[in-house]
């Protein structure tokens, strides 16, 4: 007969290593960060130092000074988390609509849009960009905002996200609505999409990340400093014989926060609607 504690050891030493194993990844993941915290209030001369500085310094106000100084960082916030929440929002709800069209409307040739809607997921980004300029070019929209949000808004990822999510709805309450009167705006606002509040809210969050952290577009579109994104005027802190280190983390670090403010706060939200999302295929 096997002893009760014999058989409670290994439980008790999986736990233990299990535990150990997930200290030590949080502990891996939080260095970047503090790392960038110490490097945030020292000077450039400190940061190479030998050994470097584990501990922060007293720099912090004059690198925020320098920062805001050097590229207006509070303006270019403010341009990035603009552009960030309209995109957000317009993606968001034009995702939601193609969705439940895909997902709910019976019509001819149905299966080969959504083959061309996945399709699309497959094309290089770097592909498009040569088109998508000569044609921002011929709108004169070249250093304008509607330049960096309008050309991505249809987002394959977020039509078929949703799409998963409609699946899922049943088809007679729509009909019971339909023959109560209600029109197909009525219903897609008022029934439809309160149930899928979760997989919306996923989507908003994944599409705001991306955005607020959009680089390469916004560089080629926008000329202007004033209406510089967060990225692209960091980037501008790089010269080409000397680069602000302390300000490039210190503006990496603050610029970060937004998104894990943001993901710390509706993280349930976000993993429940893409769980949610993919139970049906």
């Amino acid at each position: 007969m096997t002893s009760p504690t014999r058989t409670l050891r290994p439980r008790l030493l999986g736990r233990v290593a299990g535990y150990l194993f997930l200290t030590t990844g949080a502990v891996v993941s939080v260095i970047p960060f503090y790392w960038m915290v110490v490097a945030s209030t020292r000077d450039n001369a400190e940061l190479f130092r030998s050994p470097p500085p584990f501990l922060p310094g007293g720099r912090l106000l004059h690198n925020l000074v320098s920062l805001q100084h050097s590229i207006g960082f509070t303006r270019v916030m403010a341009n990035s988390l603009g552009i960030a929440v309209v995109y957000t929002v317009l993606s968001s709800l034009i995702s939601a609509m193609c969705g439940y069209g895909l997902a709910k409307y019976r019509f001819r040739g149905r299966g080969l849009l959504l083959g061309l809607v996945l399709a699309t997921m497959m094309i290089p980004f770097q592909v498009l960009l040569v088109p998508l300029f000569q044609m921002m070019s011929n709108l004169g929209w070249i250093d304008t905002y509607q330049a960096v949000i309008i050309p991505f808004l249809a987002n394959s990822f977020g039509i078929f996200l949703m799409r998963q999510a409609f699946l899922d709805f049943p088809d007679e309450l729509i009909e019971s609505a339909r023959m109560d009167g209600a029109g197909d705006l009525r219903i897609f606002y008022r029934i439809v999409l309160p149930v899928v509040r979760p997989q919306v809210g996923a989507l908003a969050i994944f599409t705001f990340m991306s955005q607020w952290n959009a680089f390469l577009w916004p560089l080629l579109m926008l000329n202007t400093e004033d209406k510089y994104t967060a990225p692209v005027a960091l980037y501008t802190l790089v010269g080409q014989s000397h680069v602000d280190y302390s300000g490039l983390i210190l503006g990496s670090f603050l610029a970060t926060l937004p998104l894990m403010l943001v993901f710390f706060v509706f993280q349930k939200q976000f993993v429940s609607g893409l769980l949610g999302g993919a139970v049906k295929g």
